[in-house]
């Protein structure tokens, strides 16, 4: 049986090189920077949930009035863009994911008593259900980045699956 790498060094090297090659480790990634005007002004509207970052842009989730609202914010500008008929008061959106151009926008959410997937394309304004074949619980999306295909993790006979399904 393998033995971990961190169990390896440890062994190896002692407890005291095991910390030193961990937090050498650890600083590999020190040339990141949080963004800390845009968290800032994410952060003063409310709370946010399920980002998903693709080229300018950003969707996420706000949660606010016991609901939550899918947001799309252009990274450039720093601002919200409309997404007239996507969000509806009766919907709590779980899961969303947009591509490279920001034009389409997949979406999981419950409306009525049920979990559905969904997708959004923004310059139509227009909302298409997905089905799902054969039958299942959508819990998670991720929409490749050209927009053509949808990786769904879903329940189906007690299980969790990922499906991948092409768009048209």
């Amino acid at each position: 049986m393998k033995r971990p790498a961190a169990r390896r060094v440890l062994r190896r090297f002692g407890v005291a090189g095991g910390l030193a090659g961990a937090l050498a480790l650890a600083g590999c990634g020190g040339g990141l920077r949080p963004l800390i005007g845009l968290n800032l002004q994410l952060a003063q509207r409310g709370e946010v949930r399920a980002p998903s970052l693709a080229g300018p842009w950003l969707a996420l989730i706000r949660s606010g009035e016991g609901r939550g609202r899918v947001e799309l914010i252009a990274l450039e500008r720093n601002a919200p863009v409309p997404l007239p008929g996507l969000n509806r008061p009766d919907a709590q959106p779980l899961s969303v994911s947009v591509d490279q151009r920001g034009e389409h926008l997949a979406v999981v959410r419950q409306l009525e008593g049920r979990t559905e997937l969904v997708l959004y394309r923004r310059s139509l304004q227009a909302l298409q259900p997905i089905a799902i074949q054969p039958a299942g619980v959508p819990r998670q999306v991720q929409i490749s980045a050209d927009g053509r295909v949808l990786a769904v993790e879903l329940s189906r006979d007690g299980r969790w699956q990922v499906d991948l399904m092409e768009l048209p």
